[in-house]
């Protein structure tokens, strides 16, 4: 939500003609023309006022206000709060993502859609780039995108193509681009972790990140509030086993940057339907996981 739309009416002029009306607003609880203001018509029946360039996930104050020779009279505050949602353009491909700042760290939430080629679960690789899309088992990108997983779940990467060539990294920021759009990034288990501190620890933390409801996640969907707005789904994973897709509606799974204990192994992020928390564990770099980037 960046715009929104309002007005009012003059109930007295105090016999002077009007000379401005409209609205103002402000994050204040107390706005004036002196703040942002519409200068705006007015008809028989008031005026309609539409305010832009709103930032998202904020609280505003607006009231009605009107300027006769005398001075600038009021109308009763009113506040409203805008979505948590801004939305970002990936230009490779034309995807649309929504965005959500959660703490200090802007999040997509969305989980990434970029696919630059796609094979089958029997496909796999430590060290080449593969991606894939939940239940489909061919090379043909238009076709996988033509399915509903992939306009819902987004494409699952191994970690190869994660990365994109980048070294492993555990900063915070990771400075790994991999497979993100230009500005944003993949975030290292350290950016997770800021994550899940902010939202009061692993034990809670997979609930406020979940979407809620079982459209997408299976009954019983242990704590899940999507309070924050990042809406995690449950969409599965390619076996590092190389034989099939699993999970679908049970498990999310999302990689970092971040390398595991052994060669052929990175850590990545699961969440659960019959749990609340967030688990990391290492995996190995030929799993089939999703992505969600981090803004730069």
């Amino acid at each position: 939500m960046s715009s929104a739309i309002s007005g009012g009416y003059v109930e007295d002029d105090g016999g002077m003609g009007i000379i401005d009306c409209g609205i103002c607003w402000s994050t204040n609880d107390n706005p004036t023309i002196a703040d942002n203001k519409t200068i705006d018509t007015l008809g028989a029946f008031g005026f309609e006022s539409s305010i832009t360039g709103l930032e998202a996930n904020t609280t505003y104050y607006v009231r009605a206000y009107a300027t006769n020779s005398v001075g600038t009279g009021y109308g009763n505050v009113i506040s409203f709060k805008t979505s948590g949602f801004s939305t970002f353009t990936d230009p490779r491909d034309g995807n649309v993502y929504k965005t959500i700042q959660i703490g200090n760290q802007i999040w997509m939430a969305e989980n990434l859609k970029y696919l630059p080629s796609v094979v089958g679960y029997e496909t796999g690789s430590v060290t080449y780039p593969y991606y894939y899309v939940y239940g489909y088992n061919g090379t043909n990108i238009s076709d996988a995108k033509a399915t509903e997983n992939y306009a819902t779940y987004g494409v699952l990467y191994n970690w190869s193509a994660v990365m994109g060539g980048a070294m492993n990294s555990n900063n915070n920021p990771s400075g790994v681009r991999g497979v993100c759009p230009e500005g944003w990034h993949v975030p290292s288990e350290a950016e997770w972790t800021e994550l899940t501190d902010f939202l009061g620890g692993e034990v809670v933390a997979g609930g406020k990140l979940k979407e809620t409801g079982t459209e997408h996640w299976k009954t019983p969907n242990k704590g899940a509030t999507n309070e924050t707005g990042f809406t995690a789904l449950a969409g599965g994973m390619r076996s590092n086993y190389g034989d099939y897709f699993f999970d679908l509606g049970k498990h999310g799974c999302w990689w970092t940057t971040t390398k595991g204990t052994d060669a052929d192994d990175a850590k990545c992020v699961f969440m659960f339907y019959d749990y609340g928390n967030i688990n990391v564990q290492a995996s190995s770099k030929t799993l089939g996981g999703a992505v969600r980037c981090v803004k730069n």
